[in-house]
């Protein structure tokens, strides 16, 4: 799994001028699915954002994670980070998991968010969304559970 996290003070994912999931504080996560993913690779991703201290503590150092401060997590589903740009102009997609695997594994990602207790919102898998992100900082990392310990 591959996925871009920002921190943000609000976003918002709307389908068709329909807000579908809102958060206010905590992080914009943009998940992408690729082939040989499975639900190990969920945990490690989730236990990773859950802990991450990319939030500032009272001394303005980058100090806490989304648990710490009580932060909302945002899920949208994103197969474009599956992509290969390297030949072409055209990219490629077929790193990409079906359709059918990658929605079953975002909703299971999703639900260990909430497991853990951050509230959770997400939204709507394979849908043309509009996201809107108040970034805080900005602060984004990429990360990819392959590379996680």
């Amino acid at each position: 799994m591959i996925c871009v996290i920002q921190r943000v003070s609000s976003s918002r994912v709307s389908v068709g001028g329909e807000t579908v999931g809102e958060i206010g504080a905590g992080l914009n996560i943009l998940l992408g699915v690729v082939k040989g993913d499975d639900e190990s690779d969920i945990a490690k991703l989730a236990g990773k954002i859950a802990n991450l201290r990319i939030f500032a503590d009272e001394c303005g150092k980058m100090n806490l994670s989304l648990l710490d401060i009580g932060g909302g997590a945002l899920v949208i589903s994103q197969f474009t980070l599956a992509g290969n740009v390297k030949k072409g102009r055209r990219p490629s997609f077929d790193a990409g998991e079906t359709p059918q695997v990658a929605k079953e594994l975002y909703e299971k990602f999703a639900a260990a968010l909430s497991d853990m207790g951050i509230p959770t919102q997400t939204g709507r898998f394979g849908a043309m969304m509009a996201v809107e992100i108040h970034n805080d900082g900005p602060v984004t990392f990429i990360l990819d559970s392959k590379s996680l310990s």
